[in-house]
């Protein structure tokens, strides 16, 4: 049977895995966006379903302004005597936490923190009832790596120092440390070389969880950084799974290239089949790469690939896939007063800022692909605004809108690029409901919009390069959503969204 490669498209970076019987439950990273943690679920390892986030409160997740490439980094989930665990680090708030619950779909505890520094914290429920916390050292310590200490799951509480275990096999940056006991070793898997195209996973040893770790002689285990040709780059931050019928799993982020040598998407997660050696040492997919189509017997079901994206706004929820960009003020927002709409109120802040903007945005999940939208908004004002965006940052984004025009109203694309932000196209249009799109392609977006069910208009076009990590630097990916705001003031009415559809092509 072949799958393919991601099996979670899109922004979805930092993936760790645990089974739970023949369930299997995957999270992800988040960093400014709100809910945070997305959790993923699978009974087949390949067909993954989003059934909500692990952070969903403002006390869970307080992200303040953060910078978007901060709040929260690497997530680890385990599943230990009936309860799953994810512990994750928010760098801008707090540190290294963790939350659990008996239901992963449901509500998760409040944080309990851990007095551990450093970054992508996991967790190890050895066979004796210790719990060991595994995170990196601190940022800018003389002697990089991985720290170890036990902690008391029950309340976040260290019952020992913190302990230098491994220093990785000589890569920068080592981070993403996980460590498992499987038969009569204790293996730690970290990442090396700087979540870029020199990304890689290394693996080490030892008969204690203290140390000494013996450096892994097929060092490192999984790589790309040679693989310049290949449209997967950047492969690393990797966890692994046993099935349950004796085989082994890893679930590793990597990012696609566009045109070989830039990428927008965002990091994304991948699966490669794992085996051990006769010296007991792990080998993925056969020679340490992975391919965008991966065939083996040990896949039985059908991968099924993404259904079309369309939401009516009919429910009193947003579905899982949406995000705000950090804690939302939900007086902007309304599923309730215009019914099968989504109602934003445009405030003071723009997509320019750095803060919570009237927004709702879903990951863009492939190179080709289209999002559309039918609004109705009337501005009173030249600056209220509302509309449609691609964006990567506050100072990488694209958007098609509808603004002001002395009495009438116009619709507008206007492209920002670092410190240059410049409209581009604008056409008056009549009173009505506008249809607005954007429609993807590895290179570039088209933006097109209908008055009263017109024939849709093309009016201006934008590189995909400029809102790619290249450009942007960061770690995130790109997002569209749906927007308000009266740049600098207050919308003096709402903007209704009537549906959301996103297309691949």
């Amino acid at each position: 049977m072949k799958y393919k490669n991601p099996i979670i498209p899109g922004f979805y970076p930092d993936p760790s895995i645990c089974r739970a019987g023949e369930d299997y439950y995957l999270v992800t990273s988040s960093f400014c966006y709100f809910p945070g943690v997305p959790i993923f679920h699978s009974t087949d390892l390949v067909n993954w379903k989003q059934i909500g986030h692990c952070l969903t409160t403002a006390s869970q997740l307080p992200l303040g302004k953060t910078w978007r490439s901060a709040g929260i980094y690497a997530p680890t989930i385990r599943y230990h005597d009936g309860l799953f665990y994810m512990v994750t680090t928010n760098v801008s708030s707090g540190g290294n936490f963790y939350v659990y619950t008996d239901n992963p779909s449901g509500k998760w505890s409040e944080p309990l923190w851990v007095d551990q520094g450093g970054i992508d914290p996991s967790l190890l429920f050895d066979e004796d009832g210790r719990v060991y916390f595994t995170s990196t050292t601190q940022y800018g310590t003389p002697t990089p790596g991985i720290c170890l200490s036990e902690i008391d799951i029950k309340t976040g509480k260290r019952l020992t120092e913190v302990k230098y275990i491994w220093g990785g096999n000589g890569g920068r940056h080592p981070e993403a440390p996980h460590l498992y006991k499987i038969s009569n070793y204790y293996y730690l898997m970290i990442a090396e070389g700087g979540t870029e195209y020199g990304h890689m996973v290394t693996h080490a040893r030892s008969r204690s969880p203290w140390g000494p770790f013996e450096s892994c002689p097929g060092n490192p285990i999984l790589t790309h950084r040679n693989s310049g040709f290949s449209t997967i780059q950047g492969t690393g931050h990797a966890d692994i799974v046993e099935d349950g019928n004796g085989n082994w799993w890893m679930v590793f982020l990597a990012f696609r290239t566009a045109n070989g040598d830039y990428h927008h998407l965002g990091r994304e997660t991948f699966l490669a089949p794992l085996e051990w050696n006769k010296e007991g040492w792990p080998i993925v997919n056969g020679n340490g790469t992975v391919q965008l189509t991966v065939e083996t017997d040990k896949i039985t079901s059908e991968q099924i690939q993404m259904e079309v994206f369309e939401d009516n706004f009919d429910d009193a929820t947003l579905d899982y896939r949406w995000n705000y960009v950090r804690n939302p003020n939900e007086s902007l927002y309304s599923l309730t007063e215009k019914k099968g709409c989504l109602r934003l109120y445009g405030s003071e802040v723009s997509l320019n800022d750095v803060d919570s903007p009237a927004f709702v945005g879903k990951r863009q999940q492939h190179f080709n692909c289209s999002v559309e939208t039918l609004l109705d908004f009337k501005p009173e004002k030249k600056d209220e605004e509302a509309g449609l965006t691609v964006i990567m940052d506050e100072k990488h984004h694209y958007e098609i809108a509808v603004t002001g025009d002395g009495p009438g109203r116009k619709v507008i694309v206007r492209r920002t690029i670092g410190k240059l932000s410049v409209i581009v196209a604008e056409e008056a249009i009549n009173a009505g409901s506008i249809t607005l799109e954007i429609s993807a392609e590895t290179g570039s977006y088209h933006f097109k919009y209908a008055v009263n069910g017109n024939i849709p208009k093309e009016i201006a076009d934008g590189e995909t390069k400029y809102l790619s990590s290249e450009v942007a630097g960061g770690f995130t990916g790109v997002y569209f959503g749906l927007y308000a705001t009266g740049n600098g003031r207050k919308n003096s009415i709402p903007a209704d969204f009537h549906y959301f559809k996103y297309t691949e092509v």
